[in-house]
């Protein structure tokens, strides 16, 4: 924590925005170190998502790549992930989100596409909640796993 605590200014957006790709963000959450701990970066960047102007939503959410299926999928279900994606990105305006971290593999392709499945139905206001809920947790477990790995 103390590296990135201490690390320039720029250094730090860098790494928030391979976390998250809002600059607005990214710079609030650099502007507010130092911070004691890693759960207290957090909560802060927990925090700063749900603050999110709905223009830095909408331009995260665009950022966001596509989630897909672990390479031994049927082609079947990659067909209709993609028909999925499509569909949810024609109603929604942008992509589809999920928080895929901490399920096995095997779980992945059905949580994947029941999530998009189920989502399709909620109405654009109830979905972006929930995909800002998901961006949050997206965020949450990028940013946790950048501290492990290089230990800034």
């Amino acid at each position: 924590m103390d590296r990135f605590n201490g690390a320039p200014r720029e250094d730090a957006v860098r790494l928030l925005l391979a976390c998250l790709p809002s600059p607005h963000w990214a710079g609030r959450i650099a502007t507010h170190r130092p911070y004691p701990d890693l759960a207290a970066l957090l909560a802060a960047a927990d925090e700063a998502v749900y603050d999110l102007a709905p223009s830095d939503l909408t331009a995260a959410l665009a950022a966001e790549p596509r989630p897909t299926l672990p390479k031994n999928a049927y082609a079947a279900a990659r067909t209709a992930l993609g028909a999925a994606h499509t569909a949810y990105e024609s109603r929604f305006g942008h992509a589809f989100v999920i928080c895929l971290h901490g399920l096995l593999p095997t779980e992945t392709a059905d949580h994947l596409l029941e999530g998009i499945r189920s989502r399709l139905a909620n109405d654009p206001d109830d979905e972006r909640l929930v995909a800002t809920e998901e961006l949050r947790r997206i965020t949450r477990s990028r940013l946790a796993l950048a501290f492990l790995e290089s230990g800034p």
